[in-house]
């Protein structure tokens, strides 16, 4: 398997996540574009894990672009509800806005979570995960796949302005905070991303 150094494209439209990415990345010398500066479509993620999303994505942009690529997908996994929403955590907080407009409405899907647990009434296990899965694919065809995970449990109301997506009704292991209510730092050191990443340097960069 090839070892990274040099350009990387990130397999993203997101600007956001491109900054993250690029900021992990700098103290190792890679250079990092996005896919979407590149004018890459994004391919429709039909994989039924984050791998297969992950994978899916990654070795698009590396042929596309003929330089390596990484891509992630990540997402909830509620452990009563059989690992769901998992691979369709955005999805489920997909909604018909007026006049026709889609937009994500997380309050929406925080509450579907969290009926779907209490129509199992009051005992139910609320123990739930983050899952990310960091793809890394080369122009050769060789991929390189890495999980992070941050175990944890559901809470209701959501608490907490500083996250995002379902992060308002997560409480990490260990802690009474949710990750809405956490120091940013903080909840980047302890997250399934930075677990995720932590795997990808052990691999690519260490000596």
């Amino acid at each position: 398997m090839s070892r990274l150094s040099g350009k990387l494209v990130i397999a993203t439209h997101n600007a956001g996540k491109l900054k993250e990415i690029a900021a992990l990345l700098a103290p190792f010398g890679v250079e990092c574009i996005s896919a979407g500066d590149l004018g890459l479509p994004e391919p429709e993620e039909t994989g039924t894990t984050f791998a297969e999303n992950a994978l899916l994505k990654a070795r698009a942009a590396a042929e596309a672009a003929q330089l390596p690529a990484l891509a992630d997908d990540s997402g909830l996994c509620v452990a009563a509800l059989q690992g769901r929403p998992g691979v369709y955590t955005a999805d489920w907080a997909e909604r018909q806005w007026f006049e026709g407009e889609a937009g994500r409405d997380w309050y929406m899907a925080m509450g579907k979570v969290e009926g779907l647990l209490c129509e199992q009434g009051a005992g139910v296990d609320r123990s739930a995960h983050f899952a990310c899965v960091l793809a890394l694919a080369w122009p050769d065809g060789s991929s390189a796949v890495y999980e992070g995970r941050v175990e944890g449990s559901l809470t209701w109301p959501p608490r907490g302005t500083l996250g995002f997506g379902y992060d308002p009704v997560f409480e990490p292991n260990g802690g009474t905070l949710t990750f809405a209510e956490l120091d940013p730092a903080e909840k980047h050191r302890i997250s399934h991303r930075a677990n995720a990443f932590a795997k990808l340097v052990a691999e690519q960069f260490s000596s």
